[in-house]
């Protein structure tokens, strides 16, 4: 049978894709995108926006489909084999991105467009076309020598390994942890929907009694509800040691590695470190400005924090005798303070939000806003039974885009959430090509005698990766490097961030948040307490996203090559941020995958930063009407629809008529008086 991943193909075909096609199929794109970057270097007539620019931007279109399924599926479907191709081929994509930034003819036609882009009559978007190509091979290497050139190369190649032995490395610990409990007593506290989940999940692994993993929709129900003490520290520890074991899976060398590697490219490249590499092409520029902007809000958020903390640990004194306050102990204690000071019980809540409802309620708000329609369909290609796939058109029924929606963990699936695409928007030979959008999640399962009910958290993630697939869908530009999420990294958060506010919004809980055995809309005390609640313990939840951004901008923004510990190193960092006693056998950047796998490295800081945004966004929706159609419109045109276009400050003040203040920000966590 002819390699279909090599045959021309609109979604993909999941379900006639072998592994053994993957290699073949990735060595063969390589091939014929190297030949189409040929084309332009061997190209005799002279540079121009067209014949360099645009063609360059052309290039490579069967490698981005192909190993965008790849790289999704070893991340949502993986298994041993796809993790083995994942290292064969990492090198081999890592050596053709060098050869075509090191491609030093190549390299000429660039800059002579570029040279001359002042005399060009570009639009806004091809000026940012051309910016954005040649500072992509002047920023990597392009202007080295040839010794240099080499040395980046092999940098990069072992970079990628590195990357990918971290994440396969927590998968393994995730997966190699079990806490099975064959005493019924062991699960006091825990709500019935989780002690189903806990069974069922014994009973799929031929085993009696109830199973707890690592995997989020088993861990945080039991790290909030479970009242034996020594089993939540157990599960704790085993969370927080994930890649921190005296095993094969072993993070810490990996992680002293890369960052070592990432700052020898960055000084090659001529940069101090690589979080002044990263930061260049980012809205906040400098280390030196996202610094200023984390210890500001740091300031701000500690005093609120400490006060916060020491509440907890006496209501938990108080309330269990409990001489400190530990990290096994925080959720637990924080449920149930909050549901005495609000009255609150998430599990009361858990009812109002079956899955299938909260996913027509996101729907509903996007058609409310941007005037969407999602159908379920059956007509294209899954790679999984859980995966639910739709089509996506507009108010006149025009075509949008594919969106696949995977919700429920599984063995061979990383943990979190996580948007990403199959395909990107472009205009292309006059045609608006529309994406393909999906947004992966792990929540949990329904069970025999209960459907999936969501916590408030849960429906607030599936709004926050909706958020980023609006980002995809919307996409309208003419190229595809510049498309939906092809943003400044600290931008990227903004369509994902600012949708979950409709979340704590009576005007739009109504629309889906309905009882599922009664049909009941949920109760207006339930909203109240819901918005009530919102800012509880908001200071210690601000010095957590903090210190998680302060960790990543110390690793990433000083030299890294006198850092023996990794332990050691992250205490420091962790200093000025520190709530809990620390525990001697945990450790958080060996499992940081955000920045050692994902692209959150010297970027970690962007949720933060988002989060000044999306509440100045936020303010205006309200002062206007959440679902008004004026301001919802301004936000498809100039932020949704134009990815990567335009400087992203230029598109938030063309849609908020000013620049973002944080003070919006500071009033909503209950961290400034209105």
């Amino acid at each position: 049978m002819k390699n279909p991943l090599l045959q021309d193909f609109n979604t993909p075909p999941f379900t006639v894709i072998k592994e053994e096609y993957y290699k073949d199929a990735i060595e063969k794109a390589i091939a014929i995108a190297k030949e189409e970057i040929n084309e332009i270097v061997v190209n005799t007539d002279e540079p121009t926006f067209q014949n360099t620019t645009v063609a360059l931007d052309s290039t490579g279109e069967k490698l981005d489909r192909i190993t965008s399924i790849f790289f999704n599926l070893n991340s949502a479907e993986t298994n041993e084999e796809i993790q083995k191709i994942a290292k064969d081929i990492s090198p081999w994509l890592s050596e053709f991105k060098n050869d075509m930034i090191l491609n030093a003819d190549l390299f000429k036609r660039v800059k002579a467009v570029y040279d001359q882009k002042d005399s060009l009559t570009l639009t806004p978007e091809e000026e940012m076309l051309l910016e954005k190509q040649y500072k992509g091979f002047s920023r990597n290497g392009a202007n080295l020598d040839d010794d240099k050139k080499s040395e980046l190369r092999k940098l990069d190649a072992e970079l990628s390994k590195l990357s990918l032995q971290f994440g396969e490395n927590v998968l393994a610990d995730t997966n190699a942890f079990e806490l099975l409990l064959t005493n019924e007593d062991d699960l006091k506290g825990l709500p019935d929907g989780a002690k189903e989940a806990a069974k069922l999940l014994a009973q799929q692994k031929d085993k009696n009694g109830w199973l707890i993993t690592l995997d989020y929709p088993s861990y945080i129900p039991f790290m909030t509800y479970a009242e034996n003490r020594e089993l939540r520290k157990k599960l704790s520890i085993a969370m927080g040691k994930k890649g921190f074991q005296k095993n094969d899976h072993n993070n810490e060398e990996i992680v002293l590695q890369i960052v070592k590697l990432r700052h020898q490219r960055a000084n090659l490249l001529g940069y101090n470190s690589h979080a002044h590499f990263v930061l260049e092409e980012r809205m906040a520029e400098t280390p030196e400005k996202v610094l200023s902007f984390l210890n500001d809000l740091l300031e701000k958020a500690k005093p609120a924090a400490e006060r916060e903390f020491e509440n907890l640990e006496n209501y938990a004194k108080n309330l269990d005798n409990i001489d400190r306050l530990e990290k096994w102990d925080g959720s637990y204690y924080s449920e149930k303070l909050k549901k005495e000071l609000f009255d609150l019980d998430q599990e009361a809540l858990k009812p109002y939000f079956k899955l299938e409802n909260v996913i027509d309620g996101v729907f509903e708000i996007a058609n409310k806003l941007f005037d969407l329609n999602f159908e379920e369909i059956n007509s294209i290609d899954k790679y999984h039974e859980d995966v639910k796939t739709y089509n996506v058109t507009d108010a006149k029924g025009n075509f949008v885009s594919h969106f696949y929606a995977d919700f429920h963990p599984r063995p061979g699936k990383r943990n979190g959430a996580w948007m990403t695409s199959y395909k990107s928007q472009q205009i292309k030979n006059n045609v608006n090509d529309r994406p393909q959008v999906s947004i992966v999640c792990n929540f949990t399962k329904p069970t025999e005698t209960k459907p999936s009910l969501l916590t408030f958290n849960e429906v607030t993630t599936l709004f926050h990766e909706f958020g980023h697939a609006l980002h995809g869908m919307l996409a309208n530009t003419t190229y595809k490097s510049l498309s939906g999420t092809s943003v400044s990294w600290d931008f990227v958060e903004l369509p994902s961030q600012v949708l979950e506010n409709w979340c704590y919004e009576k005007e739009a809980l109504e629309l889906f948040a309905k009882h599922y055995e009664t049909g009941e809309t949920i109760p207006m005390e339930f909203i109240q307490k819901i918005k009530e609640s919102a800012t509880f313990h908001e200071g210690m939840q601000t010095l957590r996203q903090l210190s998680f951004g302060l960790l990543d901008m110390s690793w990433h923004s000083g030299t890294p090559e006198n850092i023996n510990s990794v332990k050691d190193f992250e205490k420091e960092a962790f200093s000025n941020t520190k709530l809990y006693p620390d525990v001697a056998k945990n450790c958080m950047s060996t499992a940081f995958s955000h920045i050692f796998q994902g692209g959150y490295s010297a970027g970690y800081y962007s949720y933060k930063w988002a989060e000044v945004l999306d509440a100045d966004a936020f303010e205006y929706f309200q002062e206007e009407g959440i679902f008004n159609k004026t301001i919802a419109s301004k936000f498809k045109d100039h932020v949704l629809s134009k990815g990567g276009t335009e400087k992203p400050m230029e598109l938030y003040k063309r849609f908020r008529g000013q620049e973002p203040k944080p003070e919006a920000l500071l009033k909503r966590a209950g961290l400034l008086t209105a």
